[in-house]
């Protein structure tokens, strides 16, 4: 079965039970944040460095590698000085 999110705008599919980062990844994303003018993405995967950092459905500073996508997922990048 797949998912459907939407980042910045664009409908990206991804496999159920794979990440935000994943579906990212798989869509040709290789960064997704900007932390004081440096673009950052996943880097170690499991949640502790927090490169992967985006807003979903609104709510800011999710985890993108930790995140199951779900199907009408809105993820935004993050802009962070």
């Amino acid at each position: 079965m797949s998912v459907g999110i939407r980042f910045d705008g664009e409908a990206l599919t991804g496999r159920e039970g794979q990440t935000i980062a994943g579906v990212l990844l798989s869509g040709g994303h290789r960064t997704w944040r900007d932390a004081a003018g440096q673009e950052r993405g996943i880097f170690c995967g499991i949640g502790i460095c927090q490169d992967c950092i985006v807003t979903v459905n609104g709510v800011e500073g999710v985890r993108a590698c930790q995140r199951t996508a779900c199907d009408g997922d809105v993820v935004e990048r993050e802009t962070r000085a």
